[in-house]
């Protein structure tokens, strides 16, 4: 299926933005946005399949709320970073961890194709709140996450105004905005995405995001 938002100028993601998260690996809560990014040719959309890499063996998935920037921003208050948000939707941030903790950063293993698959786009004024939505992501029928955005350590606002003080946003970049606990690499035993999966992702006021899982042919 087609992807809901053109090509962003960039993505770029936050991690360890849920307390619950930090917790579930016993990692401090950051000070600050821990911010890092994904290459856009990891886009996919609703439907498309996530294609694991031959080489990848520990593949997880993410729920996360995305954040599309409608209007141009550098060094935006937090007070008006909101009025630069164009739209919500859902999002997956598929994680290759092998590659990832085997990089000691994060962008190889967040950025095979197909490892953010999105969908669908909700005009922010119909999402009103985005700090109170519920947020799950649903593994074969089986609940893995459950969790709402009123958890996020830092709130939409203050992301999208950390980012722009480095970089100027631009209409149509993408935020990922951070996962609850329950990703599959820090189960007990793990629970990690295999071909024939289905994951499937739902965010209260903005939508439902599914997506199969295959091997690389």
């Amino acid at each position: 299926m087609t992807v809901p938002i053109p090509r962003p100028g960039k993505i770029v993601c936050v991690g360890l933005n849920y307390k619950d998260h930090a917790d579930e690996q016993g990692a401090e809560l950051p000070t600050a946005p821990l911010l890092f990014a994904k290459f856009t040719t990891a886009l996919g959309g609703p439907g498309d399949p996530i294609v694991i890499p031959s080489h990848v063996t520990k593949c997880d998935y993410e729920a996360e709320l995305g954040v599309v920037i409608g209007s141009a921003v550098k060094n935006v208050s937090k007070e008006n970073a909101l009025e630069a948000v164009a739209g919500y939707l859902v999002a997956n941030d598929v994680s290759a961890r092998d590659l990832q903790f085997a990089d000691g950063q994060w962008t190889r293993g967040k950025s095979p194709d197909t490892f953010c698959p999105v969908g669908p786009l909700v005009a922010a004024a119909d999402v009103g709140d985005p700090h109170a939505l519920g947020i799950r992501a649903i593994l074969n029928g089986e609940t893995v996450q459950d969790s709402t955005t009123a958890n996020l350590i830092f709130g939409i606002d203050e992301i999208v105004s950390y980012i722009s003080r480095t970089s100027t946003l631009e209409a149509g970049d993408l935020i990922l905005t951070g996962t609850p606990a329950g990703v599959g690499v820090f189960r007990e035993p793990q629970r990690l995405l295999r071909p024939g999966d289905e994951i499937r992702i739902e965010i209260d006021r903005v939508g439902s995001l599914t997506n199969p899982v295959v091997t690389e042919s």
